[in-house]
């Protein structure tokens, strides 16, 4: 796992965002990741990801883990901004 995600160009935190957003395995989210990052759509198909599971984090009250998407959508803005912003 660690080799999948070290050839990926988004961190940990960004794959197990995509992870988490479709309900599939880190491997698949990971490959999953190349393929969005290669168009402008899919970068702000990422962004949207993330931008979702917070919301679904804090509809729920789980505010640690809103903080860490916070983080980790920061991380993403920087990184791969969304195209044309």
């Amino acid at each position: 796992m660690q080799d999948l995600l070290d050839y990926c160009d988004l961190e940990h935190g960004e794959i197990e965002a995509i992870a988490e957003h479709e309900h599939i395995p880190m491997a698949v989210a990971a490959e999953m990741s190349e393929v969005l990052l290669c168009s402008p759509e899919g970068v702000c198909q990422l962004h949207a990801m993330i931008i979702e599971n917070m919301q679904h984090a804090l509809d729920a009250g789980h505010y640690e883990r809103v903080r860490q998407l916070a983080q980790t959508y920061q991380h993403l803005q920087r990184r791969h901004p969304i195209p044309g912003a």
